[in-house]
């Protein structure tokens, strides 16, 4: 047996921002160096951040990341660092002389490399090649087809790239036919409730596979859409955690281990070539271990709420903005943003404009006012009847159509005072009102970014309770009246309007939702289920027809295990429609000729 001491460094990065992520790996290497580490691991595509989308396919950006790479390498010298060996993700391309079947000579591949006595000393590239929900690696990159082995300190260092760790064989099996003395993955692994339970379980088991002990390094940080939740954990060869890192903090994870030495294993398995490089293979001298710590887990609603707060902060500070600007109506959802929104940006960043109608409730117009004064936000009221009427007495509207003119007036006002004073805009809906498409365009839909988006109707409520409680936990005042969180959620377009006269209650609807937009649940499937089948009908209707309204709304941080956007892609001209089981009572054909309605509200 063998001493090591291991860092991992759970990073924040910027896509396209190689010069800046590369100064950061610098840093934190350097830190790893003054824990007294040995060898020090970064996430996967630490060098450019992650996903790089279409960057992949500009052979600039991609030779961008192999020269920083190899400047990284020699900096890292310069620094007096040669001698700790470097593990980071980058973006590399397939340099064989002659071009594949399915690995064209020069295309992108998804790598990690070893950096070691100011140079590139080996690379390793990632076999699986993800597909579903938000990926499309196959898309940008061709597979790796070898296993990169290197030696450190006598201890041989398998080294494995995200999805190779979630698919069955494959490099994890290698190792284990390698010999390795530790299975070393390096990881971009976007958050999504519950996540850090499935990750577990899934190391444990890779851990056992490969019998020996394996270190997951992963990502921190909000990606347009994504959240990367860090999480990076250790485990012994049975699967027990001996140290794993705090969620959505950026920081360096220590851990001294006894690993087994070098034992030289197969150099081939399963069609996949096992690459070894000797960096050092005498054992270091006995050393005294330092003790490792096991960071508690967040609760569910914690862990929700924290990974919104970090979406949206990354999101404005990575674009280049420091304030966002967001209508407040005394209701709910904007309540919760806007709490949200004061909790990643500062109470001083944050601009809350209430712009009352003649149908707006005085208990409404208190609870925006009282929300501005709870949290400190800055804060305005513009009332819109004025404008409302001087262009109805010009344009005749009347209906619905009435209704979304208010809603259009107070987005044009968020959006002139967003462009007049450099905020961006918040969107305010949550992930039910989006499936069944109960909001305006260009309305209370308009904004660069939507904190709620993937957030149902009913975890508002339970995140917005949540929050209050960690408030008063703290001896804080809650941020958000309780009046917001107990009234009936109306949109206010229209006298006594409630969400219930055009919608199922939320309770119902987000039960229904989660079945036929989270699973793919067909209409037979949710009558099976025990929902009425003229609500599974309506429901559906609604949710299909809300397609292109879906397309136009605002990015927002994904929670959950399909988010609207990149987890849902539905085709907006489509006349495929759910049917009820063959002779089910009170149901109506659908009408295949006639163009899907817009919602509710449109």
């Amino acid at each position: 047996m063998a001493q090591i001491r291991l860092a991992l460094a759970q990073l924040n990065v910027t896509v396209g921002d190689i010069p800046g992520n590369a100064d950061a790996i610098l840093r934190w290497a350097q830190h790893a160096a003054d824990r007294g580490a040995h060898i020090v691991a970064f996430p996967e595509m630490a060098l450019t951040g992650y996903p790089v989308e279409d960057l992949a396919l500009r052979s600039s950006f991609v030779q961008a990341s192999r020269d920083a790479i190899d400047d990284l390498a020699a900096k890292l010298a310069a620094a007096g660092l040669s001698q700790l060996v470097v593990v980071c993700g980058y973006l590399d391309r397939a340099d064989g002389s002659l071009d594949q079947v399915g690995r064209p000579k020069g295309s992108p591949q998804d790598a990690a490399a070893i950096l070691h006595g100011g140079k590139v000393v080996a690379r390793a590239v990632k076999h699986h090649l993800p597909n579903y929900g938000v990926f499309d690696e196959f898309r940008y990159f061709v597979p790796g087809d070898t296993l990169q082995i290197i030696t450190v300190h006598g201890i041989d260092i398998a080294v494995a790239i995200c999805e190779d760790l979630w698919q069955d064989g494959g490099p994890v099996r290698a190792a284990r036919a390698a010999g390795a003395g530790l299975l070393l993955t390096v990881n971009a692994s976007p958050y999504e409730r519950a996540k850090d339970d499935v990750r577990l379980d899934l190391v444990t088991r890779r851990a056992r596979e490969a019998m020996c002990p394996l270190a997951y390094v992963n990502m921190v940080g909000g990606q347009d859409e994504l959240v990367f939740d860090g999480d990076s954990i250790v485990v012994d060869e049975t699967g027990n955690v001996l140290t794993r890192a705090p969620q959505f903090t950026e920081g360096l994870l220590t851990v001294d281990l006894d690993l087994a030495t070098t034992t030289h294993g197969a150099d081939e398995y399963a069609g996949i070539r096992i690459e070894r490089t000797v960096l050092t293979d005498a054992p270091l001298s006995a050393y005294q271990p330092s003790r490792s710590g096991i960071a508690p887990r967040l609760d569910e609603e914690a862990e929700i709420y924290t990974a919104i707060v970090t979406g949206l902060r990354d999101y404005i500070h990575k674009n280049g903005y420091s304030s966002v600007a967001l209508g407040l109506s005394g209701g709910i959802d904007s309540a919760l943003a806007a709490t949200i929104a004061c909790d990643a940006l500062g109470p001083e960043n944050v601009y809350g404009i209430s712009n009352p109608s003649r149908y707006s409730s005085e208990h409404s117009k208190d609870d925006a006012a009282d929300l501005a004064e709870r949290t400190g936000l800055n804060y305005r009221v513009l009332p819109i009847e004025p404008i409302v009427s001087t262009f109805l007495d010009n344009v005749e509207l009347t209906g619905i159509a009435e209704e979304n003119l208010q809603a259009r007036i107070r987005g044009m006002i968020w959006m002139g005072i967003a462009n007049q004073e450099g905020h961006l805009v918040l969107a305010t809906g949550n992930k039910s009102e989006l499936a069944v498409g109960y909001s305006t365009m260009y309305g209370d839909a308009v904004g660069a970014f939507a904190p709620l988006k993937d957030v149902p109707k009913t975890w508002v409520w339970r995140l917005a309770r949540w929050r209050n409680q960690a408030a008063r936990d703290l001896d804080e005042s809650p941020p958000i009246p309780t009046s917001s969180i107990n009234k009936e959620p109306s949109a206010e377009l229209r006298p006594g309007q409630l969400d219930t006269d055009s919608l199922p209650p939320y309770e119902l609807l987000d039960d229904m939702l989660d079945d036929y937009v989270e699973q793919d649940a067909g209409a037979a499937d949710l009558v099976a289920a025990g929902f009425e089948a003229e609500l599974v009908e309506r429901v559906i209707r609604m949710v299909d027809a809300a397609e292109f309204k879906r397309r136009q709304y605002p990015p927002g941080p994904k929670i959950s295990f399909k988010a609207f956007g990149r987890d849902r892609r539905l085709p907006i001209t489509n006349r495929w429609r759910e049917t009820m089981p063959l002779g089910h009572p009170n149901v109506t054909p659908p009408d295949r000729t006639a163009p899907p309605g817009e919602g509710p509200r449109e």
